[in-house]
């Protein structure tokens, strides 16, 4: 099944237009100790086309068989979801994805919106729901310890200050995979001073709408190249945050690895926080004891087929004029 998410058209590609195509396959798998007698389950896996990204084409596969239909959330997010009735002890979901991804511009080139800006649009009442607290992010007594220790306040530009706070975070926290679980509170991060990406994100977050920021969280893949810095492995999918700034729209920060968001970071789900946008989500009858497993390839794929990725350390850059691409992006719609 192929389809396309919401556009919101919130990012700048570089004038030099160079495309990077990712390959993206995405494998879990439960297994159930007895089989369960169904279950229901929602995922949310399809890579978001909007701005400089756009998702190519999306397969599911899932075993045992079943019909996948979806739909897209109040956030633009492309949810697929499926109904196993019968007994089975094993659930295996293949998501497989190509996306077109453009370089961004830099968000210091277009601008650094002043405080005054920002709060006349806070104001506004528009994004309300990225400055309140949420299931995860929330202002803690171990929060506020730690803002007073990370000198966490406002700065000449927001800018400026979110770029703080994100190296801040990188800086004072130890990325220590399975240090905690998926439905861990901030506050276990905050005094271990170690997690994975997602209490990094969900940290950033509550410090970020403390200063009245509009703060979102951001599911996706990160892309490892052969020389590119990054904290976090292979393997698994990546978080990190949006912020909202007047005039350069939802700028990304990645506090887990330090970055700028880039053509490295693809997309798939937006909300509040992570229970807003889980990879997967269900339920099922019968059975006791379940397992997870799961693993993710990035790789970056030859544009002439969706089938198998280039080797990871070739990067084949296209440079097409904007009539070329909605040339590209029509015949995409009629396949």
């Amino acid at each position: 099944m192929s389809s396309k998410g919401a556009g919101e058209g919130q990012f700048t590609p570089r004038s030099d237009c160079e495309i990077v195509i990712y390959w993206v396959q995405h494998l879990t798998k439960f297994r159930y100790k007895p089989a369960v007698r169904e279950s229901v389950m929602e995922l949310r896996m399809q890579p978001r086309s909007e701005g400089t990204q756009r998702c190519l084409s999306f397969e599911l596969t899932v075993k045992p068989s079943a019909v996948a239909m979806h739909y897209q959330d109040y956030m633009g997010n492309v949810v697929h979801h499926f109904d196993i009735a019968g007994s089975h002890s094993e659930l295996s979901l293949r998501a497989h994805s190509v996306v077109e991804v453009l370089p961004l511009a830099n968000a210091h080139d277009r601008g650094a919106a002043g405080w005054q800006e920002l709060d006349a649009v806070v104001a506004a009442g528009d994004y309300w729901e990225m400055l309140e607290p949420s299931t995860y992010p929330r202002p803690t007594q171990s929060l506020q310890q730690a803002a007073r220790q990370l000198k966490i306040e406002r700065r000449a530009t927001p800018l400026a200050t979110l770029e703080y706070i994100s190296q801040a975070i990188h800086h004072s926290f130890s990325y220590v995979p399975n240090s905690t679980k998926v439905d861990s509170p901030i506050d276990d991060a905050l005094e271990s001073r170690k997690g994975v990406c997602q209490d990094f994100a969900h940290i950033m977050i509550a410090l970020v709408r403390e200063l009245r920021i509009p703060c979102r969280y951001v599911s996706g893949y990160l892309f490892h190249g052969k020389n590119d810095r990054s904290t976090t492995s292979e393997g698994a999918s990546h978080a990190w945050v949006e912020a909202m700034l007047p005039a350069m729209g939802w700028i990304g920060f990645d506090p887990t690895n330090d970055l700028a968001c880039g053509e490295r970071h693809i997309r798939v789900a937006v909300g509040r926080d992570y229970a807003d946008v889980p990879p997967t989500r269900g339920l099922y009858k019968g059975g006791g004891e379940s397992e997870l497993s799961v693993a993710v390839t990035v790789a970056l794929s030859d544009p002439a087929t969706s089938e198998e990725p280039a080797p990871a350390t070739t990067l084949r850059r296209l440079t097409r004029s904007p009539e070329q691409r909605l040339k590209e992006a029509q015949e995409q719609q009629q396949q």
